[in-house]
């Protein structure tokens, strides 16, 4: 359990998809799924801490960005925790590999639609129309991300780069904050409905903590074109494993 939380930590922090490690190793011990869930999304939590720790240096004036999307990340990831929580979902499940697919062909192709739309780099005051569009995009990310969220951190990413966030370092930090923002209101609806197994979701914290830290400073070591295709790849594979527990 500790090292695959330590993996999930390293990938969470560079682009997300860790919960495809950690949950189906709890499901494996024996946890009902609702459980697993759960448990793993509270193991998973401190290791944001640690990716957003290791790319602070990229968060330099970026406080309204943080101030408003993670207001909206809080409301969203509520209603995907209440949606676990209370809701039976099989055909939002059904959609979730499709889902990370699009956010990853998307990732891949952000450069060229850019240049076909000719979208700008984000400026020091984004308009309106950025600001509506970032906050409608990500509320609606936030609420996967609380019901499950394996992925919400490529579709992040990818919405960042078309909204104009070209530094990915950058992004990536943004994103690691939103993250903790979205699971801090799941861990405590998870915690407070008795869905968590705390032995092993605080031996698996330790090891994401640590892996959240590694992986960011490794990613800002590696360069942006390295993280990108790790990006890539990530995101294929997700789909490929979501899909094969689909239809297996």
């Amino acid at each position: 359990m500790f090292a695959c939380a330590f993996a999930a930590g390293v990938i969470n922090s560079i682009a997300g998809g860790g919960t495809l490690i950690t949950f189906p190793v709890l499901i494996w011990l024996g946890l009902d799924p609702k459980i697993a869930n759960a448990t793993s999304t509270v193991a998973l939590w401190p290791g944001l801490f640690g990716g957003l720790f290791g790319y602070r240096k990229e968060l330099e004036n970026s406080s309204t960005i943080l101030l408003r999307l993670g207001l909206t990340s809080v409301i969203g990831g509520a209603v995907g925790a209440w949606l676990l929580i209370w809701t039976p979902s099989p055909t939002f499940a059904l959609l979730v590999p499709f889902l990370i697919l699009f956010a990853t062909i998307l990732f891949m192709s952000q450069g060229a639609i850019n240049r076909r739309l000719r979208l700008q780099p984000i400026v020091a005051e984004p308009k309106t129309s950025w600001w509506v569009g970032a906050i409608i995009f990500q509320f609606f990310s936030a609420i996967y991300g609380g019901y499950f969220g394996a992925g919400n951190g490529i579709l992040m990413l990818a919405a960042m780069g078309l909204l104009g966030l070209h530094e990915l370092h950058r992004a990536n930090g943004i994103k690691n904050f939103l993250g903790i923002c979205i699971n801090s209101i799941a861990v405590l609806s998870f915690s407070l409905k008795h869905l968590v197994v705390w032995p092993d979701a605080l031996l698996m914290a330790v090891g994401a903590l640590l892996g959240g830290y590694f992986g960011a400073a490794m990613a800002v070591k590696v360069g942006q074109a390295v993280v990108r295709r790790a990006i890539v790849v990530l995101g294929f594979v997700i789909t490929f494993v979501m899909l094969w527990r689909l239809w297996r």
